[in-house]
């Protein structure tokens, strides 16, 4: 199931908390120590540690990831924000993909559904509260980003059988070509008067160059 279990249990402060983020350097590791320096000490505000690691901006261990870094573009926060809740919800955009227009009510009935009960109805609202919240500060206008492995540009999908085209050797006159290449044959023809002789030589020297 893709839907995140993590959650905010505030949401008055993740504006802030995200603006704050782009104003710092990005630490090794995002802990609570680091979020409490951004100016946000209460235990309410340390759950969106967890919400960052839902979004593909931290790994487990809270070490910021690609995501992350690109988030703190500013010109490209609110996409970057987008793409990493179409990954964490995935479930629900596949319910509906224009999931980010929902009102909270209507995403908690989604939630309720695809998590088939796994969580309390106070859980669920703090998780449609949360996706809802992170809905406001995205920008889902730019078509869906595809993460996957690139195709190697020297990958090819041409399963063609096409012999290659060889080149035969032509005669050409008294020359022989293979090819770019000529090689010129001379010839040291024997003193005769009878035109029999030359016949039969050029006759011989045809049959060998074919």
């Amino acid at each position: 199931m893709a839907l995140p279990s993590a959650y905010l249990t505030s949401f008055k402060n993740t504006p802030d908390i995200f603006r704050a983020i782009q104003g710092a350097q990005a630490p090794e590791r995002f802990t609570q120590k680091f979020l409490e320096g951004l100016g946000f000490p209460s235990s309410n505000d340390r759950t969106m540690i967890n919400v960052l690691k839902a979004l593909g901006f931290l790994d487990d261990s809270g070490v910021p990831q690609r995501r992350y870094h690109e988030f703190l573009d500013q010109t490209r926060s609110a996409v970057v924000l987008a793409e990493g809740m179409r990954a964490a919800y995935a479930d629900l955009f596949k319910v509906n993909k224009n999931a980010h227009t929902m009102t909270t009510a209507e995403v908690k009935n989604k939630m309720k559904t695809l998590s088939e009960g796994a969580f309390t109805e106070r859980v669920l609202s703090q998780m449609a509260g949360t996706f809802t919240t992170l809905a406001k500060e995205a920008d889902f206008s730019a078509a869906p980003v595809d993460r996957g492995g690139d195709a190697d540009p020297g990958d090819t999908d041409d399963t063609s059988t096409e012999e290659p085209v060889r080149d035969e050797p032509v005669a050409r006159g008294g020359g022989l070509r293979f090819g770019s290449l000529a090689y010129n044959i001379n010839i040291v023809l024997p003193e005769s008067r009878d035109p029999a002789v030359y016949d039969a030589l050029f006759r011989a020297l045809r049959e060998h160059l074919q």
